[in-house]
């Protein structure tokens, strides 16, 4: 078998890295240079058309978009681990939080980066869509506060669901979200974060 992960620090590959880490899947790391344009050089166009990490190149198949890895990767090699459900309707439920991880909530976040962030310019900024994406993102953790009401995981037990959507929770953090009226959320972040594969990722980045 070969698997080649490309992705950069402090990325959306950083979701892709711990789910492989969970998994305990031996693959070749290639580590690109943002800034200084190697996700656009035409090597790597070649693989992904988007000129995004993380990528990974699965017995020469190249497979793109953190979500789609994180269902690719657990069926693949989840199931017998136990960190993926088996095909069913819990492996429909994981799929449901994955997706609403990279669309619903990637959506709003979306916005309020590019409105209520620095990295974007100031005269492309709008207020009030900002506010709206403010309000929009603490309606998607109100979503995730009640479905972890009385579990310790997501699906009930750890999965890579909880990686997933850990990993994105963590960004939110990092953008200064207020978490303060989530303490269901707080506590399962807490107990993501107690992971030896969170904690080998997390000293391994010098945090």
């Amino acid at each position: 078998m070969s698997l080649i992960f490309y992705y950069s620090p402090m990325s959306s590959a950083s979701i892709t890295e711990l789910v492989l880490e969970e998994l305990g899947v031996p693959c070749e790391k290639v580590k690109l240079d943002l800034q200084k344009g190697d996700t656009k050089k035409p090597e790597f166009v070649a693989l992904n058309p988007n000129a995004k990490v993380p990528c990974v190149v699965h017995d020469g198949t190249p497979i793109w978009e953190s979500a789609a890895l994180t269902m690719y990767l657990g069926e693949a090699f989840g199931v017998e681990r136990a960190l993926y459900p088996a095909p069913g309707p819990r492996r429909g439920e994981a799929m449901k939080w994955i997706v609403w991880t990279n669309v619903t909530l990637g959506e709003a976040l979306g916005r309020f980066v590019r409105n209520m962030t620095s990295w974007f310019p100031e005269d492309q900024k709008n207020a009030k869509a900002g506010e709206a994406a403010t309000q929009d993102v603490a309606a998607c953790l109100r979503i995730l506060e009640g479905a972890l009401d009385g579990k310790q995981f997501v699906l009930g037990g750890y999965s890579l669901v909880d990686a997933h959507l850990g990993t994105f929770c963590d960004w939110l953090r990092m953008l200064k979200i207020d978490f303060t009226a989530l303490p269901n959320v707080n506590a399962w972040s807490e107990r993501c974060h107690a992971r030896p594969a969170h904690q080998k990722l997390f000293a391994a980045a010098g945090a």
